[in-house]
């Protein structure tokens, strides 16, 4: 900075200024200085910046698996929604062995320049209900349950199984099999028990719950098997991948999809996959997850209070395709 300003005639201070951007320099000064910068090949120092403001302008981010379409969506949301608030994202992930806990991710990520921390809570942790943040540290959750202690944001997974099984009543269909996700999945409870509560309110049999793991083999395996139960007309898998490895089951083993066997996923995740894809689907605003998420913890790190103990809801949307039969 000194080398900056003596070359450019004028003080550090200046110098300072011009590199913070400041309105406060006249434009022929600025333009020297920058001249002298460019020469000089000065860039400013992050550290330094980050010691006098008090703040890194770096946002934690925390995932169980940053490679399943969800994720990887909702992350893509908060490192584009920070690039436009010229904030840096930080990335960890939950490892296999380790204490996997709010408290030990917070911990390690209190280690690293950030401001705050974004968590993606999709497994069952220990902690979560009890657990206190640091004071210094905002935290923002995307679970599906509210937390008193820290602002939270996800889809609607409760309301998005229990529209999926009135749709499927709706069109004629007597009860309605679920493929859910894995038993250590928080993320897979609560469709599974909007699908159980939906059915019992309407007096419908629940039968047996199929346990996948996200992945379309699971769902291959549950549609082989559901094939052979004359009493399945309607299937409901937990994501697309699930759902469309039921439809390849069902077709294998003699079954039609619409005619024989309806089949509805959530997520719309293949549909730039899959050529001609025939799935209805319920389609989840990772997108929207991941900005508000973002914005939820850049205004904690500017100073506004943002409510804790409630949920911010995202919709999901209703695509109908061509893999459901009405049977009225």
């Amino acid at each position: 900075m000194q080398d900056v300003a003596k070359a450019a005639g004028v003080s550090p201070q200046t110098v300072s200024r011009v590199a913070n951007g400041s309105d406060a320099v006249k434009p022929e000064t600025r333009q020297r200085v920058e001249a002298a910068m460019q020469k000089l090949g000065y860039r400013p120092n992050y550290a330094a910046r980050a010691l006098k403001r008090g703040k890194f302008q770096d946002i934690g981010v925390v995932m169980f698996n940053t490679a399943t379409f969800g994720n990887s969506r909702i992350l893509d949301a908060i490192i584009s929604s920070a690039a436009e608030d010229d904030y840096s994202v930080t990335i960890q992930t939950m490892r296999h062995g380790s204490e996997r806990t709010l408290a030990a991710a917070i911990e390690r990520m209190q280690q690293q320049p950030v401001d705050g921390v974004i968590v993606v809570l999709e497994e069952r942790i220990s902690d979560f209900i009890g657990y206190k943040p640091p004071k210094e540290l905002p935290v923002v959750l995307i679970s599906e349950g509210a937390a008193d202690y820290c602002p939270t944001v996800d889809a609607d997974q409760y309301g998005c199984s229990t529209a999926i099984v009135d749709y499927l009543m709706s069109k004629g269909h007597k009860t309605v099999y679920h493929i859910a996700g894995p038993a250590t999945s928080r993320a897979a409870e609560s469709p599974a028990r909007g699908w159980r509560e939906a059915l019992e309110q309407m007096g419908a049999t629940v039968p047996s719950m199929y346990i996948g793991d996200w992945c379309a083999d699971s769902g291959y395996q549950a549609g082989v098997a559901l094939a052979h139960n004359p009493d399945c007309t309607a299937i409901y898998a937990a994501n697309d991948q699930m759902a469309y490895g039921a439809i390849q089951g069902l077709q294998s083993a003699g079954k039609r999809v619409p005619e024989d066997v309806s089949v509805v996923g959530v997520d719309d995740s293949l549909v730039d996959m899959v050529p001609r894809l025939n799935l209805t689907t319920m389609r989840m605003r990772f997108d929207d997850i991941g900005a508000t998420a973002f914005s939820m913890i850049r205004r904690q790190c500017e100073g506004e209070k943002v409510p804790t103990g409630i949920k911010t809801v995202i919709p999901t949307e209703l695509i109908e395709r061509g893999s459901v039969r009405d049977l009225n």
